[in-house]
């Protein structure tokens, strides 16, 4: 994993909001200090220094992992359950990964939505 604090490279943010563009389902937020993107409230892509992560069922993770993927972990040891980080190899087939962009939207948003947080009053 890349240094603590390091920002995604800019083509990478390119890419990510470039393939995000046509996707009417995407609310973008940032993750991280990282462009991310969110369904009903609940993250399906986003970037994280160097990587694009995706939240994929257990085939999509199983068929990501023969690919080359790894679990996505923000903290050495501490995975998140559903996200991969997706191969260098698959972020140069952009068609391979709109569909897998796609794909993660299609799981995450039938997930049940996620409630607002609500904002701690300043003391």
């Amino acid at each position: 994993m890349a240094a603590r604090g390091k920002k995604s490279p800019p083509e990478l943010v390119a890419l990510f909001d470039s393939v995000l563009a046509g996707e009417p389902r995407a609310e973008r937020r940032q993750r991280f200090g990282h462009p991310a993107a969110y369904a009903n409230g609940n993250l399906v892509t986003g970037l994280h220094r160097g990587d694009w992560v995706v939240r994929v069922d257990e085939l999509g993770r199983a068929a990501l992992a023969k690919q080359g993927a790894r679990r996505f972990e923000t903290t050495a040891g501490r995975p998140l359950r559903e996200c991969m980080v997706l191969p260098p190899a698959l972020l140069g087939d952009r068609g391979a990964l709109a569909r897998w962009v796609k794909r993660a939207f299609d799981y995450t948003s039938a997930l049940p939505a996620k409630a607002a947080r609500r904002k701690q009053a300043s003391r």
